[in-house]
């Protein structure tokens, strides 16, 4: 246990000297939550909803044949009470509910106004902002053509509500999003490059010859970065509640065994690359360019999942980021417990699990 503490006194040293390791550890963090600001809109594919229609008419009946005819939304389910919507958007299940009251069409055709109930998952603003305007969309044009038989204009009001996220503010979805990037290059990248440079300096061999067990080795590596990871995630969940003014609706506890979880399958899949990898240039190269773009466009972060062919929703399903990303807004926005994040929670286990035997059988393999 003393050479444990002192090789990871040795990486603490190799860390902290380093001006530019700490900006990269401590100053990428507070640039990606100041510079994503903004999130992207995209075109809405496939989004998951339920209609529940309690009034089961004939109008009822052709705005839900319009919806579920257009290529915008995946309709779940036509029925479900509110218990089950309610865990169904907490879930992640449903992005969008429409709700049709008792007496539609009556109301609608002798008194010329009927409201429709529109439930929309806000945690991400623009995704929830472009379903609710194809709904509304949709509605529109079935009023028109209604309009054209009549005298006196028939008028239906869709009542909106965003869940999570009232004011649609950008906050409840890029910090969630810098906070799988930041974590995964960060972490990969920087012990991707630790056991590389003991190869580069000469002092591997002197861990080749010494007593010391390689699941050690590899656990020294892995530490540090682990606690200076931590700090980063306090770093960015406290300028999203003081600064940003977005609050964690879970629990505080939960969020950060999460995150170190996560943090441990990137450590696991940074050491991957550092022992299969023979310069720190090319290790960095390869954390750099091989986790950047599949946290970009795998993770949900940027561009919606559902959007994409099927080839790439399975291939997303590798991407340790997708399945934090999920973790984090469940938690900070929608306020769930474990019971609602167990899959993804094993999913990352079994990813970390699964580096970390490669990772230590290739370093056996490497010292013999």
């Amino acid at each position: 246990m003393k050479q444990f503490i002192t090789f990871v006194k040795k990486e603490f040293y190799h860390v902290l000297r380093d001006r530019r390791t700490l900006l990269i550890l401590f100053g990428m963090p507070l640039a990606q939550i100041v510079i994503f600001g903004f999130a992207l809109t995209n075109e809405v594919k496939n989004a998951r909803i339920v209609i529940v229609d309690h009034a089961k008419d004939d109008a009822s009946r052709s705005i839900i044949d319009r919806i579920g005819a257009s290529n915008f939304f995946e309709i779940r389910e036509d029925v479900m009470d509110r218990n089950r919507m309610e865990t169904a958007f907490k879930e992640g299940k449903i992005k969008l509910a429409i709700l049709f009251p008792a007496n539609f069409q009556r109301d609608l055709f002798h008194q010329n106004h009927a409201p429709i109930q529109v439930i929309a998952d806000a945690s991400d603003p623009n995704y929830a902002t472009t379903l609710t305007n194809y709904v509304s969309s949709i509605i529109q044009d079935y009023q028109t053509e209604l309009n054209e038989t009549v005298a006196l204009p028939y008028r239906i009001t869709p009542q909106l509500r965003m869940l999570y996220n009232p004011q649609l503010k950008g906050a409840p979805n890029f910090v969630p999003g810098v906070m799988a990037l930041v974590l995964m290059l960060v972490s990969v990248m920087m012990t991707a490059i630790s056991i590389v440079r003991e190869k580069e300096t000469g002092t591997l061999e002197i861990l080749l010859v010494s007593p010391f067990k390689p699941v050690w080795v590899i656990l020294s590596k892995a530490v540090p970065y682990l606690i200076l990871s931590l700090v980063n995630v306090l770093s960015i969940v406290l300028m999203s509640v003081f600064v940003l003014q977005l609050p964690v609706e879970g629990s505080w506890l939960l969020l950060f065994a999460e995150s170190t979880l996560f943090i441990v399958t990137c450590l696991t899949l940074g050491i991957f690359i550092s022992i299969k990898t023979k310069s720190q240039q090319v290790a960095m190269l390869i954390s750099l360019m091989g986790m950047l773009l599949p946290t970009m466009m795998f993770s949900g972060f940027m561009f919606p999942i559902e959007n994409m062919p099927v080839p790439l929703q399975i291939i997303s399903n590798v991407v340790p980021a997708k399945w934090f990303y999920i973790i984090v807004k469940s938690i900070m926005i929608k306020g769930v417990g474990f019971a609602a994040i167990w899959k993804e929670t094993l999913i990352l286990l079994g990813i970390a699990l699964f580096f970390f035997v490669i990772s230590l059988r290739s370093f056996k393999i490497r010292l013999e």
